[in-house]
């Protein structure tokens, strides 16, 4: 096993592909964290069609592979629009992006649902008897919270996302297990090359783990402080 090699001749091109793969997260987790919470609000709703579509959307992206979403993205979205618009066609970057905030967005609809669920009803009771309506409310009194109670799952839901990313080498992007198949494919070195690979995804994850440890230890201690004051 040569290692050395690796880390001499592959390691550029990894640490390029892992600021790609933090970066795409990164914009991904941010767009999906805003469709998620539009469509936590439409499940929400009282209007039937906002119910709707909010259901069918959590449905379909919950419901296939994420595989099959980024192709659809990547191949089958431009492939429509080229009826009308010639020679249309989505950067990997970009279809990687939409692929993974539409996919975040459905499963961080359900984290704030969860959240917004976990506010006591008497604050949104007390906070319409001072005179709130019913937007402000929510907006004023149970978002802030629910984000809160949310940070964790969203702290996981980030991991997930930086995971799936290296499912967005089929589509040609240049993540890092893209970059890492490229050496492979010239140097024949797997072993070495995927468990840097695998290393490197481990330590990234594993501090985004400590920090969502840390962040739950935090919010159980003010739990149990508020706990306390109330009795």
């Amino acid at each position: 096993m040569d290692f050395s090699r690796v880390f001499n001749e592959a390691m550029p091109i990894l640490l390029e592909g892992l600021k790609l793969t933090v970066l795409v997260s990164l914009v991904s987790i941010a767009i999906g964290m805003v469709i998620g919470l539009l469509v936590c609000l439409m499940k929400m709703s009282r209007n039937v069609v906002l119910r709707a579509i909010a259901g069918v959307y959590i449905w379909i992206i919950r419901g296939t592979p994420m595989l099959v979403q980024a192709l659809i993205v990547f191949f089958g979205i431009p492939q429509l629009i080229q009826i009308w618009v010639k020679g249309f066609h989505f950067t990997a970057l970009t279809a990687g992006i939409i692929t993974l905030s539409l996919n975040a967005g459905a499963y961080l609809a359900e984290i704030y649902r969860g959240g917004i669920m976990a506010v006591p009803k008497g604050q949104s009771e007390a906070a319409r008897s001072l005179g709130l309506s019913k937007g402000k409310t929510m907006l004023k009194v149970v978002l802030p919270q629910a984000f809160k109670f949310s940070i964790p799952s969203l702290v996981n839901q980030f991991i997930i996302t930086i995971k799936d990313t290296s499912i967005l080498t089929v589509i040609g992007m240049s993540e890092i297990v893209n970059q890492a198949q490229r050496y492979v494919g010239t140097t024949y070195v797997f072993f070495e090359t995927y468990s840097v690979v695998a290393l490197m995804y481990l330590a990234i994850i594993s501090i985004l783990m400590i920090i969502s440890n840390y962040i739950e230890k935090k919010l159980k201690y003010e739990r149990k402080g508020r706990h306390r004051d109330e009795n």
